[in-house]
């Protein structure tokens, strides 16, 4: 492995702030619904440039010694960064090793021109201090104002393919221990702009704990196929969740993702939160999974969702102790031909071991194999939970699945014009929905009408 010194100060600043593709409306109008804000929304001021090739980067060759150099040269100079300071990866692609790591950045613009390419060699990524628990791609701890952009549209590649392994066996032998392809944690008024992020071993956008975060005009693929549908072996990449957040004061907007999980999932601890104008594939439209902690005021609005897995997806885990899902508004979404549920509100469809059919705490096998068991955890409330103007084409199941258990019922549970269009009547019948557990309305013309619901209509 190659060992190179610490690359020289860069030279002064003369690289221009790209354009950002403007998206409809004002942000101050988009924000404005939930008091979202961003911090010190300003570009570098005064600050150095580091051109990745200029401080000793080398491009387009991906052999394991350059990989090596590449990563650690990145994170060497990471540490050297500056507030106002701005680090470029330039055009071509670069091949790194994983372990990328900036701690304590603030006010540092990271522009991708060209194309970051992770070393898939899993025999030589690193991993921390028990040697078995591998590293994430790239990690930032503790940053303020950071943003990581592109002035056309930059590309990250974590070449997930050998990670997900053959379809069916390799998550068997490997399961979750798989690098993120970028984690952010405990930033305040973080930004990303104009990325691909593609084909991610695992989690493909990790923010949590965060303080003001704007995600727009970010692709998201992960795939295995090109197929237009979630096909067995494409499924089979598991984990490749797209942009999952805790945290507070989120504006997620002008997104496409398709990947083979939760396109966008919304975990513990989160309030303040508006993801729109969003075209997403995979298993949805996530609050999730939820337990023992508070999700509050989170909007999802003006969405599409093509050939999706799951539509509209909520969910809580198992545990004792009292969770809450509370003040949530899905407006004006179009789920077209969902492959599986259109609307599920209700457990987790998980398996958290080998087995997966195995109920945390409902069967990814529930309805379909005979003895597989959906258990609405007794802890998680949901509470003003409001579904206006949706509409599902041509389910390929039952509409959905609304369910909790009955001695902790949810509570103000709306459905405001959600329609579905030419519902199949598998596996629930003429009943449409699996609905237990729901003090609900029915508004609007919203049809079919769970049958737990009241029918306002």
């Amino acid at each position: 492995r190659l060992n190179f010194a610490a690359p020289p100060f860069a030279r002064s600043p003369g690289v221009q702030s790209g354009r950002f593709r403007n998206s409809s409306g004002s942000v101050m109008a988009s924000l404005a619904f939930s008091g979202l804000f961003l911090l010190l929304l300003g570009g570098p001021c005064n600050g150095r440039v580091f051109d990745f090739e200029e401080v000793g980067g080398i491009r387009d060759k991906d052999d394991l010694n350059v990989t090596w150099h590449n990563g650690r040269l990145v994170n060497q100079t990471f540490a050297l960064l500056e507030p106002g300071d701005e680090f470029i990866f330039p055009e071509g692609t670069f091949h790194l090793m994983g372990g990328i790591i900036g701690n304590n950045l603030e006010s540092v613009t990271i522009r991708i021109e060209g194309t970051i390419a992770y070393k898939d060699d899993l025999d030589s990524w690193p991993t921390y201090g028990d040697g078995k628990s591998v590293m994430q791609c790239m990690y930032f701890g503790n940053a303020t104002n950071l943003t990581i952009t592109s002035s056309t549209q930059g590309k990250i590649d974590g070449k997930g393919d050998r990670w997900w392994g053959i379809p069916g066996i390799g998550y068997l032998i490997r399961e979750e221990n798989r690098p993120k392809l970028l984690e952010i944690e405990s930033g305040k008024g973080i930004r990303i702009f104009n990325l691909l992020l593609k084909n991610s071993p695992y989690w493909t956008l990790w923010v949590h704990d965060v303080d003001g975060l704007e995600v727009g005009w970010v692709d998201i693929d992960a795939r295995r196929t090109k197929a237009d549908a979630h096909t067995l072996i494409d499924l089979t990449a598991f984990n490749t969740d797209g942009i999952d957040v805790t945290g507070k004061n989120v504006w997620v907007h002008d997104c496409n993702i398709w990947n083979q999980d939760d396109c966008i999932a919304v975990k513990d601890n989160s309030q303040n939160m508006l993801f729109e104008r969003i075209n997403a594939s995979g298993l949805g439209l996530v609050i999730g999974s939820i337990s023992a902690s508070v999700v509050r005021n989170i909007t999802f609005r003006d969405c599409y969702l093509h050939h999706t897995f799951k539509g509209i997806y909520t969910k809580f885990r198992g545990g004792d102790k009292p969770g809450y899902i509370e003040d949530v508004l899905y407006e004006n979404i179009v789920i077209d031909e969902p492959e599986q549920w259109g609307i599920w509100i209700g457990p987790a469809q998980q398996s958290d071991s080998k087995d997966l059919c195995a109920a945390h705490p409902c069967s990814l096998c529930w309805p379909i194999l005979p003895f597989t068991e959906c258990n609405a955890p007794k802890a998680g409330l949901y509470k003003n939970i409001t579904l206006r103007n949706v509409t599902v084409i041509n389910p390929g199941k039952s509409p959905g699945v609304i369910l909790a258990d009955p001695e902790n019922p949810m509570q103000n549970v709306t459905f405001d014009g959600v329609v579905v269009k030419n519902p199949e009547k598998e596996p629930w019948g003429k009943s449409f929905y699996k609905c237990v557990g729901v003090e609900g309305i029915a508004t609007g013309g919203t049809y079919p009408v769970p049958e737990c619901f009241e029918d306002r209509n």
